[in-house]
């Protein structure tokens, strides 16, 4: 990977989630620090304040697995996709991007289902809460994931697209939780509709 380094011997870094495509943090490298980004499979940063190498999460334990490093056509910015262990920022917050404009993107709506949904687990109020109701019942999720695509065709046969919408998001709540109830996510099976599509 040859980059194109500035004055200062830095790149800058957008670190962005693997599983989400959600931005974590913009960083900074240097020579040494690419490099032991690239031998050691996480995310190592030049402190600009600190004037020092950090390997990210040394201290508090969230380090960033990094799954591919991708360079712009200039070969003076990097992308940084990775699997998070824990919270990005400094703050604890899971990304450094949490203030301004906080409306959520189309492409951060299924990710934060899958937050919410972890959150509900393992508060496991069955009488507070629905989601966790139906992961303590996982027959009760499979009865729920057939009924609500019964209720998607049939909108589909017969009803607005506003209906078909709805009961699309029906069904893909009900299948997010599904998927949590087996320890898995949205993710494993959009890996398996990646490899169907090659």
């Amino acid at each position: 990977m040859e980059i194109s380094f500035d004055q200062n011997g830095l790149v800058p870094v957008v670190v962005q989630d693997w599983g989400s495509g959600e931005v974590l943090t913009v960083a900074y490298m240097n020579a040494e620090a690419l490099k032991l980004t690239q031998e050691t499979g996480q995310t190592h940063f030049w402190s600009r304040s600190r004037q020092e190498l950090w390997h990210k999460g040394a201290t508090s334990g969230h380090t960033q697995a990094v799954k591919a490093l991708r360079y712009d056509c200039d070969a003076d910015a990097i992308v940084a996709l990775v699997d998070p262990n824990g919270p990005a920022c400094h703050t604890g917050e899971r990304t450094c991007f949490y203030r301004g404009d906080l409306d959520v993107a189309p492409f951060e709506v299924l990710p934060t289902l899958e937050r919410t949904i972890a959150v509900r687990r393992a508060a496991n109020d069955t009488d507070a809460s629905y989601t966790a109701k139906l992961l303590n019942d996982p027959p009760f999720i499979g009865e729920k994931v057939q009924e609500e695509a019964e209720e998607v065709a049939r909108a589909a046969r017969e009803e607005s697209d506003e209906r078909v919408a709805n009961e699309a998001a029906d069904v893909l709540y009900h299948l997010s939780v599904l998927l949590a109830s087996r320890d898995l996510s949205l993710a494993d099976a959009q890996r398996i509709l990646e490899q169907r599509s090659r």
